[in-house]
C-alpha cells in the first residue's frame, strides 16, 4: 500500500438542496474513504451540518469525516489590489491545512473527498488550493472533479427563466466589479458575492433582477421584478435574514427589462419565501 497513489474526489454538491447531487456526485462519493470539511464557525455550522445530512443518506458503507477549521480572511479591504493579496494569503494558509489533511489522514492507496457548494469551478478555491499544494511536492495524489448543479443555475430554475436572451452575451461577476459600472454591451450580467448590495446603485437604469438568497434550502428567498421597485425590499429581505442566521449566500441575475415580464408582476414584483416548494 506505501506505494499505492493517493486520490482526491473534488465534487459539486449542489446549491442547497439534497436532490441536487447527481448520479455521479453520489457514485464518486461512495469511492471515498474519508470526507475533508472545513467549518466556518459556529454562526455557519449548519453548512457542515449538511455535509453530513448528504452523507448519511446517500452513504451506506464506512468512511470518515475529518474536520478543520478553515482560517480566518481578512474581507474589509475594497481596495482591489489589497482584496487580491488578502485572497491569495487566505488560500495559502488554506492550503496548509489541507495539505496536513492529506499527509496525515489519507492513506497511500485511499480516496478522499471535498464536497463543494455549487460548482467546483465556478467561485471556489479547492481546486487552486490543490494546484498550490501539488506545486509544493510535499505529497503525491491524484484527482478529479465532478461538477455540481451551482447556485446560477439553480437561480435561473427558480425564478423559471433563462441565463441568456437571444443574441447576448452572459457575464458573470463578483459585487465588487459590478460596482465599477455595469456593461454596456447590453448582456446579462449574473452577480456573486456581493456583500456590499452593488445592485443598489444602479437604479434608474429600466433593469429587471432575479435575486435568491439560501437557493434549494428551507431558508430559500426569492423576488424578482423592477431594479428600481424592488431594490430596497431586497435590501430589507436580505438585512432580516443575514440578522436572523449570522449569514448569507445570495446570487442575482439583472438584465434590461424582459418584454415577457412586462405585465402584472412589473407593477411591483414578486417574492416568496420558504424553501423549494414556494
Amino acid at each position: 500500500m506505501s506505494d499505492a497513489p493517493r486520490h482526491i474526489l473534488v465534487i459539486g454538491m449542489g446549491a442547497g438542496n439534497p436532490d441536487h447531487l447527481t448520479l455521479a456526485a453520489v457514485k464518486a462519493m461512495r469511492r471515498a474513504q474519508v470526507f475533508f470539511v472545513l467549518g466556518k464557525g459556529r454562526e455557519k455550522e449548519s453548512l457542515t451540518r449538511l455535509r453530513r445530512d448528504i452523507l448519511a443518506e446517500h452513504l451506506t458503507g464506512p468512511y470518515r469525516v475529518v474536520e478543520a477549521e478553515d482560517p480566518w480572511r481578512d474581507r474589509t479591504q475594497d481596495d482591489r489590489g489589497r482584496y487580491t493579496s488578502a485572497v491569495h494569503d487566505w488560500r495559502h494558509r488554506r492550503a496548509d491545512i489541507c495539505e496536513r489533511l492529506i499527509i496525515e489522514e489519507l492513506a497511500p492507496g485511499e480516496t478522499a473527498a471535498f464536497l463543494v457548494w455549487g460548482d467546483p469551478s465556478l467561485y471556489d478555491s479547492t481546486l487552486a488550493i490543490l494546484e498550490d499544494i501539488q506545486a509544493r511536492g510535499t505529497v503525491e495524489f491524484g484527482h478529479e472533479v465532478i461538477p455540481g448543479i451551482s447556485s446560477v443555475s439553480a437561480l435561473a430554475a427558480r425564478h423559471r427563466t433563462s441565463l441568456n436572451q437571444v443574441g447576448r452575451p452572459i457575464h458573470i461577476t463578483p459585487g465588487r466589479r459590478l460596482a465599477e459600472g455595469f456593461p454596456d454591451d447590453d448582456g446579462d450580467i449574473v452577480v456573486m458575492l456581493d456583500g456590499h448590495e452593488s445592485f443598489t446603485h444602479l437604479t434608474g437604469r429600466g433593469l429587471w433582477i432575479y435575486w435568491g438568497a439560501y437557493i434549494g434550502t428551507p431558508d430559500e428567498l426569492l423576488v424578482s421584478g423592477p431594479l428600481d421597485e424592488v431594490a430596497e425590499r431586497i435590501s430589507r429581505v436580505r438585512a432580516e435574514a443575514r440578522e436572523r442566521h449570522g449569514w448569507i449566500m445570495d446570487t442575482y441575475l439583472l438584465r434590461h427589462a424582459p418584454q415577457d415580464a412586462r405585465g402584472t408582476e412589473s407593477a411591483h414584483g414578486t417574492e416568496s419565501s420558504g424553501g423549494t416548494d414556494s
